[in-house]
């Protein structure tokens, strides 16, 4: 009795599906339509195309980004790819077809009336068409990525060009009539095509009723502004310090001259030639001669003071055109104190 009920146990073991079967059964639609051929209801179809006498068909792969292959430094070119012979894809057509044909019987029948021993049948033939759709699938693919190069289409990218090819080519491997004679290529070709124009008219449409508005002053970048106006303020800071120590050996006189010309020591704005003369009750010509005599101090000040390179010698200051570097690291001081980055 103890063995007759182990053997009940294990057969009830095998029937009953797995938890991978039972997601694979559940993905099964209730509808598989397939395309009609007079050889799939012939009593020896499946022996021929299924049976272990069947012909062997090598699907070539297609590998998009190829790898370092084990031992290599650099990634070898691009072999030249065998495609499908006519005789393979009629093969790989007539299986495909014929597995839904079967499914869809199946499916009809567990639809009207389910029975639990015809699932493992129902999961078979599911696996062949599985099978068969990702070897068309597969051996077709570089197909779409070369209509995707050949196409342009200015609101459409690479990348969603490739994805509604590969839709369509899907579409095209489940209504393809093998019978008819012709190749697959041909077929699929004009499906992409069509694919890639629907795609591009609805993607002008979409940018026609949402269109995008930029704003200049949202992507103008101020970087670089704001960096020369930090440089100014440090520059104008380290001026100003220079001025305070008199590092310069300015005189009184001088030291007026250039705070109400450039707006430093104490003076809130820049002042004219006319103005300064009237503060230090000197003609317009003089406040000029005093002006450079103080910005010739300052800029022997500012080089030995500040600049990281000592001066050559020979060099002299009525010589030097170039801009020194403070000692934050930003340039300007010289240029400030000549009067380049003050308004007159």
């Amino acid at each position: 009795m103890m063995m007759i009920a182990t053997m009940q146990a294990a057969k009830r073991t095998t029937d009953e599906p797995n938890e991978v079967d039972a997601r694979l059964y559940q993905s099964i639609p209730s509808q598989a339509g397939h395309v009609p051929h007079p050889e799939y209801l012939r009593a020896g179809t499946e022996k021929t195309l299924f049976g272990p006498d069947a012909a062997a068909v090598l699907v070539p792969q297609w590998n998009p980004s190829p790898e370092l292959a084990d031992g290599q430094d650099e990634v070898q070119p691009p072999q030249a790819r065998r495609n499908l012979s006519r005789q393979d894809e009629v093969t790989l057509f007539m299986r495909y077809n014929c597995a839904r044909h079967h499914l869809a019987e199946l499916m009809g029948k567990q639809v009207r009336r389910f029975v639990a021993s015809r699932v493992p049948r129902i999961l078979a033939w599911y696996r062949r068409v599985c099978e068969n759709r990702a070897a068309l699938t597969q051996a077709n693919m570089p197909l779409v990525v070369a209509m995707a190069k050949r196409t342009r289409a200015n609101s459409v990218e690479f990348g969603e060009l490739v994805s509604e090819g590969n839709m369509a080519l899907l579409r095209a491997v489940d209504k393809f009539d093998i019978s008819r004679g012709f190749r697959f290529s041909t077929y699929a070709c004009s499906a992409i095509m069509k694919s890639f124009s629907r795609l591009a008219i609805a993607t002008g449409t979409y940018h026609q009723r949402f269109g995008t508005t930029s704003e200049p002053e949202m992507e103008r970048c101020d970087g670089m502004e704001r960096r020369h106006a930090d440089q100014h303020a440090l520059a104008i800071e380290d001026l100003q310090r220079v001025l305070s120590l008199n590092r310069g050996a300015l005189t009184d006189i001088e030291q007026t001259v250039l705070g109400a010309r450039f707006a430093v020591s104490g003076h809130s704005r820049t002042h004219t030639l006319q103005e300064v003369s009237g503060l230090v009750s000197l003609s317009k010509e003089r406040v000029r001669q005093v002006q450079n005599v103080a910005l010739t101090k300052l800029r022997l000040a500012l080089r030995l003071n500040f600049s990281p390179a000592p001066m050559r010698p020979g060099e002299t200051v009525g010589t030097f055109e170039g801009y020194t570097t403070s000692t934050r690291g930003q340039p300007g001081l010289e240029a400030i104190a000549a009067g380049e980055l003050a308004t007159g």
